[in-house]
């Protein structure tokens, strides 16, 4: 059950990550820093529930 838990707090996580992502995207443009740097903490997350799933 905990890993359950644990997994779909990932996934929102992601969801959130994503959408902040884009609105950034949208802002800055993709290259600018901050695009890349919450790009990179998204990957981060993505490992995670990967490593979950696994």
């Amino acid at each position: 059950m905990y890993k359950s838990v644990r997994k779909n707090l990932l996934l929102f996580r992601i969801r959130v990550k994503r959408v902040n992502m884009y609105k950034k995207a949208d802002q800055f443009g993709f290259t600018h820093p901050r695009v890349v740097k919450c790009s990179s903490e998204l990957d981060i997350l993505l490992n995670r529930v990967q490593g979950i799933c696994t």
